[in-house]
């Protein structure tokens, strides 16, 4: 592939709901510019984008990847990214180094929850935005319709510049209304110029004057110039146009079908000469390694070398590709590089370009352009490589939290540590997911942003790491704490032949306020206990508290006070008083009105209006509290609090009652007391979990 300079890059990411053809946007865009001889299509397994056998058997994206082709002397890098909100990184990852992004809609559906959520995700960005309404062969499609809803949840930023002739089986046609030219395109795709429809005249009027309006609204003198004549040049209209896009106060919409090839080469000439390039955008966002001051990094090709990593790939045909966005200078082969995170240097070999499944090697990726490298020791996704001399890191993605969790075990024993190293390695490539041991609860629990994420994660370990897993109901990380107080004596003594043992100690237990953790209180006077068996006495307390005496949870929020006991001066040691301490504290906690407490989730979920009643009434039957709805364009967010111990699989329950359109966010909240029924079902469960270890 030849080079190009950074005023003929454009760099798009594709966005939309699940199943709106973002892909098969991309497998037609491959074949409009030469890097396919046919469309490939997502159902026959055929497309050169979803490649991997995972992809391929799911019949969806699962990660990102990058189509990089020439159009009109153009280089357009085109990301295109899983719609599922499970492979969220990939689509955040893209969004940080993309100019545009292209949002697609389904003409049948119109706007759904996904895309207003990852709507929310690109508010974040400093990018340009437009719409493609897709599938505008399929019965019921209506861009009316679809257009009103854009602009509802929106806002008047959004036009259309181009109108459709014909909708589902009769869709053929298109109105340009930056040129106020028609065409129609025949079986294969190809278009040929046509006279506008009589009766679409209206329409196309209507349009083209609420486009002028938005295109005056993005210049001043622009706008000025509009007050005083009414309307504006072509010439202006194009102006606008381009300066609205770039300062995110124009969001085109436009039309087609991406399986029928219609459309597709107007967007492409649309994409080549309205949307940015990475020269027009604001400087990107960096800081000095090491530190909190801000630097801007402009896309210089002569200047010092600058590369971001986002997105790194290891598959057996490829192996380690790193994938990055050059943000200033020209990176070439033999370079060397600093990583700015791992502080070790990286050489770069051999560099490439990326047409779907299928690459080329490059000789320089320059600044504003995307691109691979090969074999880097110790570099990961978020890292900055740069010259040596030259020490900024552009600020990486922050990743949602998790939202489900589930405790994972190998199959075949002696597997585990296997397990760890695996997710650690598919961590590098995808960050959004982590693994945390917990001994006390003796499980490795997973936590993912779904349950289709967990599905990739598994099969990942078993193809590439050998290891078969089970998936298992994680434990939930209970507490215990007391309502009441006590005071309780005990006594350790013991004669066994020779030097014998003896504690003596008295103990005041009382609740501390909810968050306030352990406090011990040394409350010996005139000796009673020499000071230097204090020490002992707490770490019997401490240890006591690891293991409650209800489910065996870990005891927190708890005051205890040793104010008096006896000592011998042959027989005493810090051993003696540590037992005492720790037999007088579980005796004194169960006289204490002991309680289980649950940790508790703060949960918002995002679904159409038609499903609230559903959702509601499932998170009542959770035990949840709602805290409040508010409305979200023609979606309703519900906020509550629901307890850990109810969320298991919710994301799969949430999917199946909103037919796949809710999604939700997960954050702790607190800790609180659990109900006397459900506490009763959770002793037995620790109870009999315990029976089950000791057979």
């Amino acid at each position: 592939m030849k080079e190009f300079q950074t005023n003929q890059i454009r760099n798009i990411c594709l966005s939309g709901q699940r199943g709106s053809g973002k892909t098969s946007l991309a497998d037609a865009i491959a074949f409009c510019t030469g890097q396919n001889s046919r469309i490939g299509s997502v159902d026959e397994g055929s497309s050169i984008m979803d490649y991997t056998e995972s992809e391929i058997s799911k019949k969806t994206t699962i990660s990102s990847k990058l189509l990089a082709c020439e159009f009109n002397k153009t280089k357009i890098n085109l990301l295109d990214c899983p719609g599922h909100n499970d492979f969220v990184g990939e689509f955040l990852n893209s969004l940080s180094v993309s100019d545009s992004v292209g949002i697609l809609v389904n003409a049948t559906s119109g706007v759904e929850v996904g895309t207003q959520v990852q709507w929310k995700s690109i508010d974040k960005f400093n990018v340009a935005r437009f719409f493609f309404v897709n599938k505008m062969e399929i019965e019921n499609a209506d861009w009316q319709n679809c257009l009103t809803q854009i602009k509802d949840a929106f806002g008047k930023q959004a036009v259309a510049v181009q109108i459709p002739i014909g909708q589902a089986a009769e869709f053929g046609g298109m109105v340009d209304l930056l040129h106020m030219k028609a065409y129609k395109f025949d079986a294969s795709g190809n278009r040929s110029p046509m006279d506008i429809p009589a009766d679409l005249k209206d329409t196309v009027d209507a349009e083209r004057e609420a486009l002028i309006e938005v295109a005056a609204e993005a210049d001043d003198a622009l706008l000025e110039k509009f007050f005083e004549d009414g309307n504006l040049s072509d010439e202006d209209v194009l102006k606008g146009l381009n300066l609205g896009i770039r300062r995110g106060k124009m969001y085109p919409v436009l039309f087609g079908s991406a399986t029928k090839n219609i459309g597709v080469q107007l967007l492409l000439e649309f994409a080549a000469e309205y949307l940015p390039s990475p020269d027009q955008m604001p400087a990107r966002k960096a800081v000095k390694t090491g530190s909190e001051d801000a630097v801007e990094i402009m896309p210089d090709p002569s200047g010092k070398n600058v590369a971001y990593v986002f997105k790194v790939v290891s598959e057996g045909h490829l192996g380690e590709m790193t994938f990055f966005r050059a943000m200033s200078g020209t990176i070439k082969s033999g370079q060397d590089f600093q990583n700015q995170q791992t502080r070790s240097g990286e050489r770069a070999t051999q560099l490439y370009t990326f047409h779907g499944k299928n690459r080329d090697e490059i000789t320089s990726v320059a600044a504003g352009d995307i691109g691979a490298l090969v074999k880097l020791k110790n570099t990961h996704i978020g890292n900055t490589l740069s010259d040596s001399s030259y020490s900024v890191s552009i600020v990486p993605v922050e990743y949602p939290n998790p939202v489900m969790d589930v405790a994972i075990r190998a199959k075949s024993k002696g597997d585990e540590e296997k397990i760890a190293n695996g997710l650690s390695k598919l961590h590098e490539e995808d960050a959004t997911f982590k693994l945390v041991a917990d001994p006390a609860l003796k499980q490795q629990v997973l936590y993912a942003q779904g349950s289709a994420q967990i599905d990739v994660l598994t099969d990942k370990l078993q193809q590439r790491f050998g290891v078969e897993v089970e998936l298992v109901k994680p434990k939930i990380p209970y507490r215990e704490t007391i309502r009441g107080k006590a005071e309780k004596q005990y006594r350790h003594k013991k004669q066994s032949g020779g030097r014998g043992q003896f504690g003596d100690v008295h103990i005041r237990v009382s609740p501390n306020t909810r968050g306030g953790g352990f406090e011990f209180l040394d409350e010996i006077k005139g000796g009673v206990i020499p000071s230097k068996f204090i020490p002992a006495v707490e770490k019997g307390v401490v240890e006591a508290m690891q293991n409650g005496g209800l489910s065996g949870s870990q005891v927190v929020d708890i005051k205890v006070s040793l104010f008096f006991g006896s000592y011998h001066d042959v027989d005493s040691s810090d051993m003696a008083f540590k037992i005492a301490g720790l037999m007088a504290f579980r005796e004194a906690f169960m006289d204490a009105k002991p309680v289980i407490l649950e940790p508790v989730y703060n949960l918002e979920v995002s679904v159409p209006d038609t499903f609230t009643g559903d959702v509601m009434g499932d998170l009542s039957s959770r035990r949840g509290k709602i805290a409040g709805m508010d409305p979200d364009g023609t979606n309703q967010i519900i906020r509550g609090q629901v307890p850990q111990a109810e969320l298991y699989q919710y994301s799969v329950d949430l999917r199946s009652m909103t037919q796949g359109q809710g999604v939700y966010t997960l954050s702790f909240s607190h800790y609180e007391e659990v109900p006397h029924d459900a506490a009763q079902k959770v002793i037995q469960e620790a109870k009999a979990a315990k029976e089950e270890e000791e057979k």
